[in-house]
């Protein structure tokens, strides 16, 4: 799967604007409207938050609308091999050789020794990998927080070091395909480059990244004003425009994440956390 993956991010986007979306839905999943994720054991990693401030910005895919995006707190960086370590101890039903499959498919955390080792030669302030939505999903759970939206990713990824907005710098999305093309970047630690605009880590170096609504962007509606659920995340997306056919950057990772099912994992996908402001 991992293979798959990588070739689909190289070839995904010349044809991402022709992906058509046919919902399969599993025997599990069968006259439900969700997955639930009971309630686990509080993790308390001691990653530092950054305050997003708020504002509009312009979806790569959508109708040329501006999207609102309200302020928020975000993980300045990746989840790590030795958080994800603490939560699986303190939360076995994630753990590999107990997690159901309906959460994982067979390459979760495969790279693991055993239930509670990481891999052989792993830095354990490297970001997690191998780790599914739902994996995620439940991670940000136990630590108070979520995963962030897709909107609330992206527009903090339009950052560079010294702007919030640099999408329309010739170099953005040439640079970004360049760190994209690094091999085994995933094996790098955390917090080496510098950080963005707003004091965030890692956003493009190190790992693909988990959102709340990762493949929901432009399917029957724009999902921005749509609602749903668990079971619609098993579903690839399907698009219809882009407001800027230059960013190809950008056409990769929506390419990517429209080839995603919420229980798959892969070797170079990890996430991040976030959560409201009270």
């Amino acid at each position: 799967m991992s293979q798959f993956f990588k070739i689909t991010v190289f070839i995904g986007g010349f044809f991402f604007l022709f992906l058509s979306c046919e919902k399969k839905e599993s025997d599990h999943l069968e006259n439900k409207t969700e997955i639930p994720i009971s309630e686990g054991v509080a993790i308390h990693p001691t990653v530092e938050m950054k305050h997003i401030k708020g504002g509009t910005y312009l979806p790569f895919f959508g109708d040329s609308s501006l999207v609102n995006v309200a302020d928020f707190l975000l993980d300045e960086r990746p989840v790590t091999n030795r958080e994800f370590l603490d939560f699986v101890k303190k939360n076995p039903k994630w753990k590999r050789s107990t997690i159901k499959t309906i959460f994982a498919d067979e390459t979760y955390l495969k790279d693991w020794q055993n239930d509670e080792t990481l891999p052989k030669n792993a830095d354990p302030d490297a970001p997690i990998t191998f780790v599914s939505w739902f994996a995620a999903k439940a991670y940000a759970k136990s630590a108070g927080k979520r995963l962030p939206t897709l909107d609330e990713w992206e527009y903090v990824a339009m950052a560079d070091e010294v702007s919030a907005n640099a999408r329309n710098k010739p170099t953005y999305s040439s640079h970004l395909i360049n760190l994209y093309n690094e091999k085994l970047r995933e094996k790098n630690k955390v917090k080496i480059s510098k950080p963005n605009f707003h004091g965030v880590y890692n956003m493009f170096d190190l790992v693909w990244e988990w959102t709340y609504d990762f493949n929901s962007i432009m399917t029957t509606s724009d999902s921005r004003n749509a609602k749903y659920d668990d079971k619609g995340l098993f579903c690839a997306s399907a698009a219809t425009s882009a407001s800027d056919v230059l960013n190809y950057a950008s056409f990769m990772r929506y390419a990517f994440r429209s080839s995603l099912k919420a229980n798959y994992t892969v070797e170079n996908l990890g996430f991040r956390c976030a959560k409201d402001l009270k």
